[in-house]
């Protein structure tokens, strides 16, 4: 079974995404049956933070005492080889926040993208929070221009198509957005099995 998570924000440090965390823990396991679960850590929309990834590891593995591992893209640290290596082994990808566009710009000019679907095909769980969440999505609305001082207005850029529609996280801090969309509060899940599509609050309640 496929299975994808999508985190609209919050902070893994200061766990306020433990809940969250802790079913994408309970599916790595799952997947992993009696050997150790692994999951990989990609932090390329933070251009590879390694104080992001030592609190997903954290989380991940001093709470859920799962081996955490990490993708390193940005700065040549890692071969394409040793990070497919690393995909393969993982029983699911977690995708940091940051700069979506840079993300996906870097994750296709190297490959990643084709490795990773390739890996949820085969039933890795894939998740991500904030521009790990929307990336999955066949449009993005983002505030990519806004960062760079090119304009003061959201824009739609093309996602990586997992996922039908358009989206944007942080629903609940933005201005009203005049866009058909899937928005993600700060405080809220989507969980795709399959084709199917669920929305969990913080509380791990499911909502209608």
């Amino acid at each position: 079974m496929r299975k994808l998570i999508a985190i609209g924000g919050g902070e893994i440090r200061n766990k306020t995404t433990l809940e969250i965390d802790r079913y994408i823990a309970q599916l790595a396991k799952a997947r992993a049956g009696e050997r150790r679960a692994n999951a990989l850590f990609f932090g390329t929309a933070s251009h590879d933070s390694m104080p992001y990834f030592n609190s997903f590891r954290k989380t991940y593995t001093s709470v859920f005492d799962i081996k955490a591992e990490v993708a390193l893209l940005v700065y040549g640290e890692m071969d394409m080889e040793k990070i497919a290596a690393k995909i393969a082994a993982a029983d699911c990808i977690y995708v940091g926040g940051g700069d979506t566009v840079y993300l996906l710009d870097l994750w296709k000019k190297t490959g990643t993208d084709k490795l990773i679907l390739d890996a949820y095909r085969a039933g890795t769980v894939l998740c991500g929070l904030s521009a790990g969440a929307i990336c999955w999505f066949e449009r993005m609305y983002t505030d990519y221009e806004i960062m760079r001082g090119q304009s003061g207005e959201y824009r739609e850029f093309p996602g990586l198509g997992l996922l039908p529609g358009l989206c944007t996280p942080h629903y609940d801090e933005r201005a009203e957005f005049d866009v058909d969309l899937d928005a993600l509060d700060e405080t809220y899940e989507l969980i795709y099995e399959n084709d199917d599509v669920r929305i969990y609050d913080t509380g791990w309640r499911e909502t209608p």
